[in-house]
């Protein structure tokens, strides 16, 4: 019999007060069953608000650089269970074990960039336009945030949001993909072991149209944070704004990597293997366009399709494993009605496109790399995500054409050029119409100390991570002190 999980409400861990469960699976085997999860109900979230604002009251008022030693210590402690995290993800979610350790890497990063911002949350002093008076402003944080994350970075993505949020002395209430909650009910362990007060926290399991809108909708959650698609993205911007909330969206990418016929072409043909099909192609920001130039569009093709096919797949816990399976049924269809779509279109499957026939692979929902030639402007393909293994290559004469095939999409997330041309890399620096742009590097590798986003539908011009986040989770207040001991009226009796 599998474990049933609990959530995390009120300072405990309850079972879901209706008594429904969810199964979470391992994509790899399917017949693998990790445990049963609660399918929480939209009436337990009163006892998670309530209790999220007790811990509010409490957290907001703990100093800055005290709260920053509290994720100090949630950092040392993902390093210690770093490859146990590692495990438990990728028996989750399918990526490989270096990835699930890179996602833990990017968490421990996380947290102590923000454990030190607890000594940084400055504000500013200006001098007043009237005499004996101070003016100053300074960070205040807001209450009760709404957290709601992916299946793909079960850990890094929550720790972008969650470590912020409280350094800046929110409370949270987290709702993480049904697809992944046992990485976050470890998550949630860990900050309770590095000491965050229990009612800081809120760990509410279940299904997006449920809790997930509940949370949403919630007049008490000031604050939301969600990373996702950009269709319920849309929608969650819709409640907020209708509700005067904040909200962080961060959604889809249809990214692009461009080589020029100078480009180091060795370099480029590990950048676009590395971006297209690691994670299995799950990323908002993996490469899903190919943008070749002309002369030398035949010869990299033949060498991508090569190594395409090199490329092993199989359950991401074992050894010599490049690539592993999708999330779940959902995805892997989804991967096939495009693939149909694409040669309707007139696009040529050069390699893949199709289930792996390895038998030992039928158990889970595997997908083989799939790289499309033919693809032009404006095809579906090369415009609408994916959100798998499959690789459009769009062939292109002149830089101007390059920089037009990447801006035509209505996403803006992630960019990338391989050029030897200094002109052109700082060209595409400006031109690409996207919240990252990278040269000589494929079109994943975010660092946590600077922001991450994108532009048009992909966010609502708020960042994740570096020091712009910060921003988000706080309110600027300020304040003025008049030691005249006279009525001053500003403006009125100012005469200069």
């Amino acid at each position: 019999m599998a474990e049933k999980f609990p959530n995390h409400i009120a300072g405990e861990w309850s079972a879901p007060a209706g008594g429904e469960y969810m199964e979470n699976r391992n994509p790899a085997r399917t017949s693998d069953l990790i445990g049963r999860f609660p399918d929480t109900g939209p009436a337990e979230l009163e006892a998670a608000v309530a209790s999220a604002q007790r811990g509010f009251a409490q957290w907001s008022r703990t100093p800055a650089p005290e709260r920053g030693l509290v994720l100090k210590q949630a950092g040392d402690l993902l390093a210690r269970y770093k490859e146990d995290l590692a495990r438990t993800m990728t028996r989750e979610m399918g990526k490989v074990l270096e990835e699930t350790r890179g996602d833990v890497q990017e968490a421990i990063d996380t947290a102590y960039y923000a454990a030190v911002e607890g000594r940084r949350l400055f504000g500013r002093t200006a001098p007043s336009e009237l005499r004996s008076k101070w003016a100053m402003s300074f960070r205040r944080p807001i209450g009760v945030f709404g957290i709601i994350t992916p299946f793909n970075f079960p850990v890094a993505v929550p720790s972008w949001k969650i470590f912020p949020a409280l350094l800046c002395g929110n409370s949270i209430i987290y709702k993480p993909s049904e697809d992944v909650p046992h990485s976050a009910h470890r998550f949630v362990e860990i900050l309770l072991e590095a000491g965050l007060p229990p009612e800081c926290v809120q760990l509410v399991h279940g299904r997006g149209e449920t809790i997930g809108q509940a949370l949403v909708e919630h007049p008490d959650v000031p604050g939301l944070s969600f990373t996702g698609s950009t269709e319920t993205g849309s929608r969650i911007g819709e409640i907020a704004g209708r509700l005067h909330k904040r909200l962080s969206l961060e959604m889809g990418g249809k990214n692009a990597q461009i080589v020029l016929s100078d480009a180091d072409l060795e370099l480029a043909l590990e950048g676009v293997l590395w971006g297209a099909f690691g994670t299995t192609g799950q990323r908002c920001t993996a490469t899903s366009r190919l943008l070749l130039q002309g002369d030398v569009h035949d010869e990299f093709v033949e060498r991508l399709c090569y190594e395409a096919r090199s490329l092993r797949l199989g359950d991401g816990l074992e050894a010599g494993v490049d690539v592993g399976p999708l999330i779940h049924e959902a995805a892997r269809d989804k991967c096939e009605r495009y693939i149909g779509i694409a040669e309707a279109e007139g696009a040529t499957i050069a390699t893949g496109g199709r289930r792996p026939a390895d038998g030992g692979l039928v158990d889970g929902w595997f997908y083989e790399p799939t790289v499309l030639t033919g693809v032009e402007k404006g095809h579906r393909a090369a415009v609408e995500e994916i959100f798998g293994p499959v690789l459009s290559v769009i062939r292109f004469d002149t830089l101007e054409e390059a920089f037009d095939i990447n801006n035509e999409v209505r996403y803006g997330l992630s960019s990338s050029i391989y050029t030897r041309d200094v002109n052109a890399s700082f060209r595409a620096v400006e031109e690409l119409d996207n919240g990252i742009t990278y040269v000589n590097a494929p079109t994943i590798g975010a660092e946590a100390h600077l922001p991450f986003g994108g532009v048009k539908s992909t966010g609502n011009g708020h960042r994740e991570g570096g020091w712009e986040v910060y921003e988000f989770y706080t309110e600027t207040k300020v304040a003025y002190v008049d030691y005249s001991g006279t009525l001053q009226r500003a403006q009125i009796d100012v005469d200069w």
